[in-house]
């Protein structure tokens, strides 16, 4: 029996609205107010708010499928495991119930005929084994054990595997994950499991347990309520109910990889598997990350975008394939997710052509650095001329100069140094990388060492002005303007919105008048929780409504006379009214990228 994924994402939704789980659906991959990371990586960081006791408007049991990016392990892109993009299926206990429920909800979906109907002697267990900060779990082992799970599957590892946390304080506590055999016999042997035989264990699931707090010092807490969060990699668990080794001989990437093939004219063989797998998973997350508001640039998450695609491009010119065709790819891309992700068929013409461009645009770039790598070569061969001495390697500096200044790759100066019998300094040159990375991170961690994270009382109240901002810029405008990207700190706020054209100083000040006549009329704010599909018939205003659930918190500035100076989605937080605001003033405005418009203003108190 072949499983397809699609299907194996409804059962997964389907199980847990029958456990009384409502069904929220994906956030955006690109994280909204939180400046300190590109893109979520998990379906935890859009709802860490709730995990701290904040209500969500759908309930205490939520289920979904989250689109997730992770860039960490770019390099290893191609292998039988690693993609860029990924979808977790998710499921939540928000402050309901905890281990045994979810333990026993696992079990039930994994094992039942009536759902996945894994064979339960193929599965086994880990928990954590417990150190100076938190004890061994032994209530994880004694639920599996009295159940289902023979001792001798379940196996007790350190924090490194078996603990989970939001970040340096906060949240966490241990997690208990579940494996698949995936050994040559048709069985595992009895004295084997994930502790001693980890090369023959697929991880499948994660169970994690919120029970603990961490403080500044260090020290844990017991929370008040405990949360359960679970994740279970669609692309990893379509493989191992297939029997593959590999996600990229499942249903969810054959018809990519097809399209591929006979768009560059190549076989898939052993020889370009590995090209032709990067271009795959690198189509999927271009077109995912352009449905979800992000264009090339060379900055943030639009230089990711444009680092991803010019990799596909490179991998399709190894082929020796040197024309346009990821936008074709992107197309069967969209065909396959828009199922799940139905934005994704509204922005198929944005998606396509977005691609398209910045393929054409690396193409003549990609001309320009041949030149550049082959005038470094023809300097080799004069000086082997003049001195007899022939270079057979290509020093760090000269390739770190094709790196910083023209955007050479290592990699590519190194297939090009191949192909002419030539070698690359490689290790001076990742040292000279690691550093020029180094001070690239310090850079950004200054640049987003604040932001809407920070719920300090000037952060909130210019949070709260660009809602104002953004209500007056769409009448300004004449048009439908929508938020692109927002980084706000305690001391200005940051503002990108979609415009094709540099906004005037007489309309910047029509809209500063604007938001100021609002903050002296006192407005307050006030929140209303409303049926999405009722907010939309209500002209509020917002941008990504497809990363929303169900059920929306929608942000009202009114005044004592019921005059409305902004209706709008947001997940918060706000000032309660604006009287203290101060007054705001546009310091600037500019070109973010391209057709996007950025503006940085302030509040000041007189």
């Amino acid at each position: 029996m072949q499983y397809k994924s699609a299907e194996i994402r409804q059962k997964f939704l389907d199980f847990f609205k029958s456990k009384n789980h409502a069904i929220i659906p994906s956030a955006s991959v690109v994280p909204e107010n939180d400046p300190t990371v590109l893109f979520n990586t998990a379906w935890m960081q859009p709802l860490v708010p709730y995990l701290m006791g904040e209500k969500h408007p759908s309930g205490t049991r939520l289920a979904d499928s989250q689109k997730c990016i992770r860039t960490g392990d770019i390099e290893e892109v191609g292998d039988n495991s690693h993609l860029t993009f990924f979808e977790m299926l998710w499921n939540w206990s928000l402050w309901d119930y905890f281990k045994k429920e979810s333990i026993a909800f696992s079990w039930e979906f994994l094992t039942s005929k009536d759902w996945l109907a894994l064979d339960p002697r193929k599965i086994a267990v880990t928990v954590f084994e417990g150190d100076k900060d938190a004890p061994r779990d032994e209530e994880s082992a004694d639920i599996w054990a009295d159940a289902w799970m023979p001792r001798e599957r379940i196996s007790y590892l350190p924090a490194s595997e078996n603990w989970w946390a939001a970040g340096p304080t906060g949240p966490c506590g241990p997690d208990s994950e579940i494996f698949y055999w995936v050994g040559e016999s048709e069985f595992p042997p009895a004295w084997s499991n994930v502790g001693n035989d980890e090369d023959n264990w697929m991880e499948i699931w994660n169970n994690v347990f919120m029970e603990y707090n961490r403080l500044e010092d260090g020290s844990l807490e017991k929370l008040p309520n405990q949360n359960v969060d679970t994740g279970m990699w669609l692309e990893r668990i379509t493989a191992t109910l297939n029997g593959e080794k590999t996600v990229y001989n499942t249903d969810i990437f054959k018809e990519i990889i097809e399209s591929i093939v006979e768009n560059i004219w190549v076989e898939y063989n052993d020889e370009t598997m590995r090209a032709i797998r990067v271009i795959a998973d690198h189509s999927r997350t271009a077109a995912v990350m352009i449905s979800d508001g992000v264009i090339p640039s060379n900055v943030d998450q639009g230089y990711v975008l444009r680092r991803l695609i010019r990799i596909a491009v490179r991998k399709a010119y190894s082929l020796d394939f040197k024309w346009d065709f990821l936008y074709k790819v992107a197309e069967v891309v969209i065909n396959k997710l828009w199922v799940a992700y139905p934005h994704m068929i509204d922005k198929k013409d944005e998606i396509v052509s977005e691609i398209l461009r910045e393929e054409k645009q690396f193409g003549e770039t990609l001309e320009k650095w041949m030149k550049e790598f082959d005038k470094l070569v023809k300097g080799f061969e004069i000086a082997f001329e003049r001195t007899g001495k022939k270079i057979d390697t290509i020093a760090w500096a000269k390739a770190f100069k094709l790196y910083d200044t023209y955007g050479f790759p290592l990699e590519m100066t190194v297939e090009l140094a191949e192909e002419r019998g030539l070698k690359v300094d490689e290790e001076w040159f990742k040292e000279a990388e690691k550093k020029h990375q180094e001070l690239s991170r310090a850079w950004a961690e200054q640049k987003f060492k604040w932001g809407l994270a920070d719920d300090g009382e000037e952060t909130v109240a210019l949070h709260s002005a660009t809602h104002l901002m953004l209500e007056w810029l769409n009448v300004v405008l004449w048009g439908w303007i929508d938020q692109k990207g927002s980084n706000i700190t305690p001391e200005r706020l940051r503002f990108d919105f979609n415009f094709d054209r540099k906004v005037t100083r007489e309309e910047l000040d029509k809209v500063e008048e604007y938001v100021n006549n609002a903050i002296l009329k006192w407005c307050e704010v006030e929140l209303v929780n409303m049926d999405k599909n009722e907010a939309k018939e209500s002209w509020v205003r917002g941008s990504f409504w497809e990363k929303y659930p169900d059920t929306v918190k929608v942000y009202t500035f009114k005044d004592s006379e019921n005059n409305i100076y902004s209706k709008e989605l947001c997940w918060g937080p706000h000032v309660e009214n604006t009287k203290s605001m101060g007054r705001f003033k546009i310091k600037k405005e500019e070109a973010s990228s391209r057709g996007v418009r950025r503006i940085k203003a302030v509040l000041i108190k007189d």
